[in-house]
């Protein structure tokens, strides 16, 4: 197989306010939130449920030393046997861990865990086997990781069975939980009802920012799907509610308060983006014009740390537009090599564009500048000024990442600064 890195060893970014490169670890132990039912962590908030059956862990790691970490932790509070290890949802990385669960398992004696997920995770995850060195470049871009340091990191694993609607664990007469659909971050999300003691783990469906919809790599998610999701998890009255990131939200009002407002603000978001769609607006003009009510996304519940608002509203257009951007010249393009090197030749005082591009940079105008520099940055030529480009480029892309406050939207652009540096040009589309 081909090398999905023209420099394998080539760092991505190396900067000084780069966060972890585990940014999805959030610690180690346990911490007990009700009767019976703990908070494990790991990769996000994982929960260990003890029921009359054995106990049932939500997600069971990245594998390596966090899941070996996960299973010592959950050893210092309990010695039951695990009965049932439920995926949390489909995405790579939170239930690499399986095999170590399954052989900690066998090494004590016990049964083999049920290994429990929703039905749409199996094709989720044999589409990720099939587009894994893909997955395992964004994942490098993402997380602000080494080209190449992902490969062979993400092994997937397959649940043993799986549930459509609910599925409850344990017996009806004595301690149980129920497994809900919870469709939200993806078609396969499980959140955990405990009506006995109204505890709610919502898993990705909940977290402690704004929902993590229209993300730069990854495949279109339903905004109106997921407020319903969270109406229906409010339905349940809960009375706390385990986040998979962020603290637990506790007391019935402050749960409806954070599942009410969230839900009406991606209501909100639809419907203006199709009200302007409607009105004969393209993508770039609703993103310039759309203006978040403060009182739905200037919330505790909704900062924009890992996702974006304006990411929300792409979605939305995504969800009812196709791929052509309303430029007809983009209908059968030309290769991109005749294009650069035509463009190229068009363009004979190149150093104006430099001197402009810059001009605004100094005046603190980074995205314009961006723009602007663009023109002979991404031609796919050579020469003195567009190798300077590139160069101004990737200076700038650094610079804008300290002025937007998405972690994935400052990685993205730390990433593609250091790939422009590195001479990887066409990769991602980075040119």
């Amino acid at each position: 197989m081909a090398t999905h890195c023209q420099n394998p060893g080539a760092p991505v970014v190396a900067r000084a306010d780069q966060d972890d490169s585990a940014f999805l670890i959030i610690g180690e132990g346990t911490e007990p939130v009700a009767q019976g039912v703990w908070i494990l962590r790991g990769q996000g908030n994982s929960i260990v449920f003890a029921l009359d059956v054995g106990l049932v862990i939500v997600d069971s790691g990245p594998g390596g030393k966090v899941t070996a970490g996960m299973i010592k932790a959950l050893r210092a509070i309990s010695d039951a046997p695990i009965h049932a290890i439920c995926f949390s949802h489909g995405h790579l990385g939170y239930n690499s861990g399986l095999p170590q669960w399954l052989a900690h398992a066998r090494d004590r004696g016990d049964a083999a865990p049920r290994c429990i997920a929703h039905a749409n995770l199996q094709r989720r995850a044999t589409r990720y086997e099939q587009t894994m060195p893909l997955q395992e470049r964004m994942a490098e871009i993402q997380f602000r990781r080494n080209c190449g340091d992902m490969a062979g990191k993400f092994p997937v694993a397959f649940p043993t069975e799986t549930f459509t609607d609910s599925l409850l664990l344990g017996n009806r007469d004595g301690r149980h939980v129920e497994l809900l659909w919870a469709p939200s971050e993806t078609d396969d999300c499980l959140a955990v009802w405990d009506a006995q003691q109204k505890l709610l783990y919502g898993g990705p469906a909940i977290i402690d920012s704004i929902p993590n919809l229209g993300t730069p790599f990854r495949t279109q998610r339903d905004t109106l799907r997921w407020a319903d999701t969270l109406d229906r998890l409010a339905a349940l009255r809960p009375e706390q509610v385990v986040r998979e990131f962020g603290p637990p939200l506790v007391g019935s009002d402050e749960v409806q308060k954070v599942l009410g407002g969230t839900a009406k603000a991606l209501r909100w978001v639809h419907g203006e983006v199709v009200r302007m769609m409607n009105a004969g607006m393209g993508e770039r003009e609703i993103l310039a014009a759309i203006d978040f009510p403060p009182e739905w996304f200037d919330v505790p519940w909704m900062k924009p740390t890992y996702g974006d608002p304006h990411w929300i509203a792409r979605d939305v257009y995504r969800s009812e537009n196709g791929w052509w951007d309303r430029n007809p010249t983009h209908l059968h393009p030309a290769p991109l090599e005749q294009v650069g090197a035509e463009i190229a030749r068009a363009i004979t005082d190149k150093q104006a564009v430099l001197d402009h591009a810059s001009a605004l940079a100094a005046r603190g105008e980074l995205q314009l500048a961006l723009h602007v520099v663009d023109v002979l940055a991404t031609l796919d030529a050579q020469g003195p000024e567009i190798e300077m480009a590139r160069r101004l480029k990737a200076e700038w892309l650094h610079q804008r990442a300290s002025q937007v406050r998405s972690y994935v939207a400052k990685s993205i652009l730390h990433g593609c600064a250091a790939m422009l540096a590195d001479g990887q040009r066409a990769r991602f589309g980075v040119t």
